[in-house]
């Protein structure tokens, strides 16, 4: 049997050192993207890379023996069932391995649900649906592999407790999705949709069609993760001034690709050309609306390839028609596909339907990507872009659970009520989270912290933050607070200073603030929550009640707490939990109360 390769290796080494892809890269002194390349077996790594690596499994003890032996056995007793159509090179991945059982979708006679009866891999794309009452019929099944992104087909609960790994493909499409965005900002300079469909009219309308060169303009990238990085990439190539606004990257990541990173505020103010390349969370939803749309500069020309979520229809079709907003190109829509939509007719609207990742060698990828994902956990158990949850054993996974839910939690709750602008993160765990596994708690923090992140979960979270240039540190405090025996802590370095929030689980399963910016306060981190900051004067914590009561706020809780500094004034916080998310409405009434200093809306997923 042949040799396993390098790529191998490092995969079977990072399992049995139980390692993260870019901890390896920083062992070996590689960029975390040579590493993925050289595990998805392209490219020659340098020799002193493998000679650093060589040692290193040599100091730790780091055996291969095994797996050459594990191979054969397992190759031999393989199935993996394609439910969908992939192309001839994903399905060579899986051909070349001996023994190996592979069906395709057009040769399964007595149809899925039989063919999954001894199957150890389902590979599908975004047809089918893999729901618990097929993972039923698929008793032996260990690996769900999704050509692409969204797993919406997919229950992915019901395979984490039946032990199956689902997993995706983010970033394949980035490419695609790129070069598509600057094609769009080419075909709106130019008014090219125009020039096409006057010339197939037989017109000749050479002096309307005047349009504007892309040189020297500002383009404002709303979400700087893989996609966004590979906009600007392109986009320097024609001379555009980059800036970006994504609270989830480091100013030394958007430095290093030419991006000034800047707010929000200033990214609208600023840009002729808006990209959008953010994930919908309730952070994002609609962030292109009236009042945001009159803060661009008039002429601005908008780009969507994200979630058609992201852009309040109506606003933007008023804009347009108004002339503040010279020119749009949609490939997304909040509706798919899109019925009577105020767009069609519009001359200065560019509309495609979703195709932005759908090219050949996109598509190609994702496929080739997913089989050897699949591949190489079947092989070598190592997991790579997992969505859901890594091996625990059950007894380990009961005692965690309630922590992970706290951190996703704690973590949501400094995302939204803490500084932006993320610079590092650190992590400190009390009492019962001294001796357990951290990694799906850190994980869980970094995931609800990075939230409105592209594609960001509890497997791939560290790696996100890696890739962002924020730094993570872990550590572990014997004492506690108070009466709590487990506490943890989040500590937010961002540009603006220092954010901090400590959080425990009561009763088993009830999440609890504890703390807040170096205030004691306790409160329930579920739900709707207004948090609000003030001077600690008479008064305040009245007019904050009779404002939501006039709006036709319910409260559920109130919690207070103020500042044992003895600075002054002393500044006090409140934290209210309310019936339904806050609306912007409600935070400009509160704004307006004297002596309040900040009011923010919290939202988090129960």
């Amino acid at each position: 049997m042949s040799e396993l390769t390098f790529g191998e290796k490092l995969l079977i080494a990072r399992k049995q050192l139980d390692l993260f892809q870019y901890e390896m890269a920083e062992k070996l002194g590689v960029h975390p993207n040579s590493l993925t390349k050289y595990e998805r077996g392209e490219g020659k790594p340098h020799a002193a890379v493998v000679r650093m690596f060589d040692l290193l499994c040599e100091q730790h003890g780091v055996k291969f023996d095994e797996y050459e032996s594990a191979e054969r056995s397992k190759g031999e007793a393989m199935k993996i069932v394609l439910a969908e159509k992939v192309s001839p090179a994903t399905l060579a991945v899986f051909a070349a391995e001996p023994g190996w059982d592979v069906e395709t979708h057009d040769r399964l006679p007595e149809g899925l649900p039989a063919a999954l009866k001894d199957a150890d891999a389902l590979v599908v794309r975004s047809a089918v649906q893999v729901d618990d009452a097929l993972l039923e019929h698929a008793p032996k099944l260990r690996v769900i592999g999704r050509a692409g992104v969204g797993v919406d087909n997919i229950d992915t609960e019901a395979a984490t407790r039946r032990g199956i790994v689902v997993m995706n493909t983010p970033g394949a499409n980035a490419v695609a999705v790129a070069e598509l965005t600057i094609c769009l900002m080419v075909a709106l300079a130019r008014k090219l949709p125009v020039a096409n469909n006057t010339m197939h009219a037989g017109k000749w309308e050479k002096k309307s069609l005047q349009g504007a060169e892309l040189r020297g303009k500002t383009l404002g990238i709303l979400g700087l993760g893989r996609i966004g990085l590979e906009v600007a990439k392109r986009a320097r190539g024609f001379g555009m001034e980059l800036i970006g606004s994504d609270p989830f990257v480091s100013a030394a990541v958007a430095r290093e690709n030419g991006i000034a990173l800047v707010a929000v505020e200033e990214l609208f103010a600023k840009a002729d050309y808006l990209t959008l390349h953010v994930g919908l969370t309730p952070q994002t939803a609609n962030i292109v609306n009236a009042k945001t749309l009159v803060t661009m500069k008039k002429g601005v020309r908008i780009i969507n390839c994200a979630r058609g979520e992201l852009v309040d229809e109506a606003a933007l079709v008023a804009a347009l028609k108004s002339g503040q907003v010279a020119g749009a190109a949609l490939d997304v829509f909040a509706v798919e596909p899109p019925k009577d939509s105020s767009y069609l007719g519009l001359e200065n609207v560019i509309l495609t339907p979703h195709v932005a990742g759908s090219t050949a060698e996109a598509q190609e990828a994702v496929g080739i990507q997913i089989a050897m994902q699949v591949r190489e956990y079947l092989k070598l158990g190592v997991v790579q872009n997992a969505v859901n949850l890594p091996s625990l054993s059950h007894e380990e996974y009961v005692k965690l659970a309630p922590f992970i839910g706290l951190a996703g939690r704690l973590g949501g709750f400094l995302a939204q009520a803490g500084k932006s602008g993320i610079e590092s993160i650190a992590l400190v765990y009390g009492g019962e989270l001294i001796e357990a596994k951290t990694e799906l708690v850190r994980n869980a923090a970094i995931a609800g912290l990075l939230q409105g992140s592209e594609n960001v979960n509890r497997i791939n979270a560290a790696a996100v933050a890696q890739e962002r240039g924020i730094r993570v540190h872990e550590e572990k405090e014997e004492a506690h607070r108070g009466g709590a025996a487990t506490v943890l802590t989040i500590v937010l370095h961002t540009a603006a200073g220092e954010s901090r929030a400590s959080a425990t689980v009561i009763h088993g399963e009830q999440p609890r603030l504890l703390a807040f910016d170096g205030i004691d306060i306790e409160t329930p981190l579920e739900g709707n929550l207004l948090v609000c900051r003030n001077y600690d004067v008479p008064g305040v914590i009245g007019r904050i009640g009779t404002t939501l009561g006039q709006l036709g706020v319910n409260i559920a809780n109130f919690a207070l707490g103020r500042e044992r500094t003895g600075a002054r004034p002393v500044k006090a916080l409140s934290v209210v939990q309310v019936d339904e998310p806050v609306s912007e409405t409600v935070l400009d009434a509160l704004k307006s109360i004297e002596a309040l200093l900040e009011a923010r809306a919290v939202s988090l997923a129960e």
